[in-house]
């Protein structure tokens, strides 16, 4: 019996090989999304000269896409159950495709800042459904956890290495293709999601409908946030913007956790936080990822401006942290084995804050001291990551832990949009808003070796409250499988 035959006959697979199209499109819808994450990190200098454009936009490059793609996660997810999974992805891998020609057309960091946005808008209807949809491909318990393991691996890879694959194309094509290729990327998996994913039945999507307001609410607060971090360096921390930007988020805020309570179909059932297991997960995480997105930001600046380097020897210098998310597993696992849950994630609390307070003197001592703390800090944030996915998965009902993924998910977006725009404002507030197009001075890079130092001593004590306080609550569970 043919693959084709066996998936009409039974809507499953009976094995990895036999679902190698769908699954193998659902991959690349997953690594595309998640490598576009960071993929333009690595041009950001670039981009900086080719627009003319300083720190605080640059931010938003990166940020915008995060924050769109963050803040709908759970809305795409409620869309998908009620108009169809597989019918969402293909429209949110078509509007992916299509967006991402549109850079052809970019003049302005304005222009680029819309379209990351729109792109993180699409991205959002892609990230949970293609690991719901890896679910459907599969009967058998032991499949699903080796396709999602697969899919696991393949997200986190995209993350990481998106600047070294930014920085090797750079050395040879202009950086609007790192977006272009998005294109032809996004057709393959539409393909191959069309002809090895079938549609959903009716009796599998809900009636429910879709809380429109909430992620709108969702989305504002956290980008009123965002953005007044950086309306106080350019307009003043006490300019009628910046107090109005700081005023708008909270009333947001205030506003999304009130129709929450009382909507009959909330974004985020917030009753599910009266678990310490769930809250402390989700915010460790946020923590995680304001370690990670904060360096990668800030070192990639470092790296192409500081010390000259180029785009390419930019993104191999980040080689450690990818070397390390993937060796650092067995680590992981150990100390979670060994320890449980809390104490494991304490410690790797512990190396995120003392990689932080790490760079903060090594900026100034050598790439090798750098590389050091890059590494110290990947065992924190594979640890941590890891950990909080399953105790957030374990402790979510056994009929809610779709959301119990989405959740994870959106709380890592928070945290990258907030660690980029932390470290964004405090070197613009500390070092210079605009880029010199040319080569930096010493004074400047002194200066803006003494603005980084600041800067991760803050983020070291800011992840370490976050991370450590979200630990502090996990059970002493010593189950180390990935989450399903």
């Amino acid at each position: 019996m043919t693959a084709t035959t066996e998936f009409a006959a039974s809507r499953t697979y009976a094995s990895l090989r036999a679902a190698w199209i769908p699954l193998a499109a659902l991959c690349l819808a997953f690594f595309v999304e998640m490598v576009d994450n960071t993929l333009l990190s690595i041009a950001l200098p670039t981009i900086g000269r080719d627009l003319g454009t300083g720190t605080t936009a640059l931010q938003w490059v990166t940020g915008a896409y995060s924050l769109t793609f963050g803040g709908l996660l759970l809305t795409a997810g409620s869309m998908a159950d009620r108009l169809g999974r597989r019918r969402v992805l293909l429209a949110g891998l078509a509007v992916f495709g299509l967006l991402s020609l549109c850079v052809v057309a970019v003049d302005s960091a304005g222009q680029l800042i819309v379209l990351r946005a729109g792109l993180g808008v699409a991205a959002a209807a892609m990230a949970p459904i293609t690991n719901s949809l890896v679910f459907r491909l599969f009967d058998d318990q032991a499949l699903r956890m080796r396709a999602m393991t697969l899919m696991i691996v393949v997200g986190m890879s995209g993350f990481v290495l998106g600047p070294l694959l930014g920085g090797t194309a750079l050395a040879h094509v202009s950086w609007q293709w790192l977006l272009v290729i998005n294109a032809p990327i996004a057709l393959i998996a539409a393909i191959g999601v069309r002809l090895g994913v079938a549609a959903d039945r009716p009796e599998d999507l809900t009636e429910d409908r879709l809380d429109l307001p909430g992620a709108a609410l969702s989305v504002l607060a956290i980008g009123l946030a965002c953005y007044a971090l950086t309306s106080g360096v350019e307009h003043g921390w006490f300019s009628t913007i910046t107090i109005a930007s700081i005023l708008g988020a909270v009333a947001a805020g205030i506003a999304f956790v009130w129709h929450e309570r009382r909507s009959k179909a909330p974004m985020l059932d917030l009753e599910i936080f009266s678990g310490g297991t769930v809250r402390g997960a989700a915010i460790a995480q946020i923590g995680t990822s304001i370690a990670m997105a904060g360096v990668m930001f800030g070192l990639i600046l470092h790296f192409q401006y500081a010390y000259g380097w180029s785009p390419v020897r930019a993104g191999l210098a980040n080689l450690p942290i990818i070397v390390t998310m993937i060796v650092a597993t067995p680590l992981s696992e150990w100390l979670a084995k060994r320890f449980g849950h809390r104490i494991a994630c304490l410690i790797g609390a512990a190396c995120l804050a003392g990689a932080l307070a790490g760079l903060a003197w090594g900026v100034d001592h050598g790439y090798a001291a750098i590389a050091i703390s890059m590494v110290v800090m990947t065992i924190g944030l594979r640890t941590v990551m890891t950990i909080c996915a399953i105790a957030l998965v374990e402790a979510m009902p056994a009929n809610r832990t779709s959301i119990g993924t989405a959740l994870n998910d959106t709380a890592q977006e928070v945290g990258t949009s907030v660690g980029t725009a932390v470290v964004g404002t405090m070197i613009a507030a500390l070092v210079t808003t605009q880029l010199p197009a040319g080569a930096w001075s010493s004074s400047l890079v002194q200066s803006f070796f003494h603005g980084e130092r600041i800067t991760y001593a803050v983020l070291a004590v800011i992840v370490a409250l976050i991370s450590a306080g979200g630990a502090v609550t996990l059970t002493d569970s010593h189950s180390v499988e990935e989450p399903a």
